[in-house]
């Protein structure tokens, strides 16, 4: 099964709130998920981002992979590295 950390929006029109999810790579992009690992909103300033750093290399270890806005939220957080391709 392939395993991708990205973005659930939530939040109202014009307002977007995003969770940080673990989800398979088949599931829409605000169904169903295995795990949240933190959230992000980009309206409050700065953006606040919270990320479990623990559960999300955990994640990284067992093979999932980031989309590039998560990527650029976990090279921010220092979670991975600038040249890492999905994997911490």
């Amino acid at each position: 099964m392939a395993v991708k950390i990205r973005l659930k929006r939530v939040g109202a029109k014009k307002q977007p709130r995003y969770r940080i999810v673990v989800a398979d790579a088949r599931s829409p992009r605000d169904g169903r998920f295995i795990e949240e690992i933190g959230y992000y909103n980009p309206l409050s300033d700065p953006a606040e981002v919270k990320i479990n750093e623990e559960r999300a290399r955990a994640w990284l270890a067992q093979g999932a992979q980031l989309t590039n806005t998560v990527r650029n939220l976990f090279i921010r957080a220092s979670i991975v590295s600038v040249g890492a391709k999905g994997r911490g």
